[in-house]
């Protein structure tokens, strides 16, 4: 595979933790290539809801978060199956904003700081050999001192490189899930985030920009298949059992002609590094939508990742150097809420166990705060 031109930086994927560090990596003087399989601007499922340890970060950047007026997201309310409500406050706090807004924000400022980008591109096949990575695109070699995976929840490289380890800890973690996402006009509180069960599964609602709601919801794939791996009557026979997701689905303007989906995700652990290639964003890890901090810790991982290909690319520390020190600040970071969301996720979905522990969760306050408060961190 003969290279057309060698970069020091190749990142495979163009979500959050993919712009971000390129970024980074742009300001820092370095030559960065970036390939996208979608063209930008484009919807994806995620929950769209971002913490408030995020809102520096971006402002740095130059994202300009407090000009665009988001809605102010401070309660988080849950409902069990059987739609009886529990609100819960949410001391940290965040805003909503939709993927397709802030993703092609930070394309356009990484296009500014000349990374250069190849969306509507997909990558076939990364080779590590002779310290330089040797990238196999659609539109043809390409060359690279160190290479990141920021291909989301799932991409044919986690099948290709057998990354996803399993998982004795939790068999929740094996299983295979659906996320259905769709913009909404519905009038909703814009403070407030709502999680509503229903069984084996829960949807999202929260207020973004332009007076839209985010509804987004997860379940597991054998809930579509009795279904007839129709999406609808899914959410006719499943969904609706919740009072408050029929109100929803029928009284709501829908403003997608279909939903966004996405099959065949895993919340199973994952590896930080594979194949000498350094993973930010879900490729690294994937916390359950229920604590609704995926986009935070992509954003967060891009900071960890930039900070030690710095220090690789100045010679400071060797490649083996590199790669377990960025393991191990992930770990530090983020291996713990990944646990916790996974354990509040085995809770969740069941009639009898969910009603349960949320009852038990609304009359204990401090316990409710430090289950939030270890699924996010602190303002970076």
């Amino acid at each position: 595979m003969n290279a057309d031109i060698e970069y020091d930086i190749a990142i495979i994927g163009g979500g959050l933790a993919g712009l971000t560090l390129a970024i980074q990596c742009a300001d820092a003087g370095y030559s960065v290539v970036l390939f996208e399989k979608e063209k930008y601007p484009f919807h994806k499922v995620c929950g769209e809801y971002i913490s408030n340890e995020s809102k520096p970060f971006l402002t740095r950047l130059g994202i300009p978060i407090p000009e665009w007026n988001l809605p102010a997201i401070s309660q988080l309310l849950i409902t069990d199956n059987y739609g009886q409500a529990y609100p819960f406050t949410l001391d940290l706090g965040g805003f909503g904003i939709s993927r397709f807004r802030l993703d092609n924000a930070l394309y356009q400022l990484a296009l500014q700081k000349k990374v250069l980008i190849y969306s509507g591109t997909k990558v076939l096949n990364v080779v590590y050999e002779n310290n330089y990575f040797m990238i196999e695109a659609t539109n043809g070699n390409f060359s690279a001192k160190v290479t990141v995976g920021s291909f989301g929840k799932r991409s044919n490289f986690d099948i290709q490189w057998k990354r996803i380890l399993s998982s004795s800890e939790n068999n929740k973690a094996e299983t295979k899930f659906i996320g259905v996402k769709y913009h909404i006009r519905y009038p909703f509180p814009s403070h407030q985030i709502a999680l509503h069960n229903f069984k084996n599964g829960y949807c999202g609602i929260s207020m973004v920009e332009d007076n839209k709601c985010c509804l987004c919801y997860l379940t597991t794939t054998d809930n579509l298949r009795r279904s007839g791996n129709r999406i609808n009557v899914m959410e006719e026979d499943i969904l609706f059992q919740n009072p408050f997701l029929k109100k929803i689905f029928t009284e709501a303007e829908f403003l997608y002609t279909s939903p966004q989906v996405i099959a065949e995700v895993s919340f199973a652990p994952k590896t930080q590094v594979h194949n000498r290639v350094l993973m930010v964003g879900d490729a690294a890890g994937l916390i359950t939508p229920l604590c609704g901090n995926g986009m935070s810790m992509a954003l967060h991982a891009s900071i960890l990742a930039f900070n030690v290909i710095d220090m690789f690319l100045q010679e400071k520390i060797n490649r083996n150097e590199m790669e377990h020190l960025y393991s191990k600040l992930w770990q530090h970071h983020f291996k713990r809420r990944l646990w916790v969301g996974r354990q509040v996720q085995s809770l969740m979905g069941s009639q009898w166990l969910t009603s349960a522990t949320l009852k038990v969760l609304h009359m204990l306050p401090t316990l409710t705060k430090k289950v939030i408060a270890s699924t996010h961190g602190q303002p970076f």
